[in-house]
């Protein structure tokens, strides 16, 4: 079994940056693809940034230019830089994992962490 732990949130101005950190414990042996989500109140939850175990990288638009995904495999950690944070920017993040394990694919979710961005 896998479980993924975020850390990072918290409260911050607008144009302010925080770095989000998911790290994968358990059964991992290959993680395929971590991707972060965020849900702001009232709407669907949405990508907003993905990164394959090969390093290619995905971003939602809003996101483009201002968050920064990366990976340490040796670590099993993905992290979100996220800089110029603007109200809009205030969600639950998600970090999500799918890898690869003796049994077959697994997929799971973090717990989540609050990021709130003040104007």
């Amino acid at each position: 079994q896998v479980q993924l732990v975020e850390s990072g949130g918290g409260l911050v101005q607008a144009g302010g940056s925080l770095r989000l950190s998911c790290a994968a414990s358990g059964r991992v042996f290959r993680i395929n693809l971590m991707s972060w989500y965020r849900q702001a109140p009232g709407k669907q939850r949405e990508l907003a940034a993905s990164i394959t175990s090969g390093g290619s990288i995905n971003y939602v638009d809003s996101v483009k230019g201002r968050f920064t995904i990366s990976r340490d495999d040796a670590k099993n950690t993905v992290y979100l830089q996220m800089n110029s944070l603007k109200p809009e920017d205030t969600a639950v993040y998600y970090c999500y994992a799918i890898g690869s394990a003796a049994l077959g694919l697994y997929n799971v979710w973090g717990q989540g962490t609050q990021v709130t961005v003040s104007s």
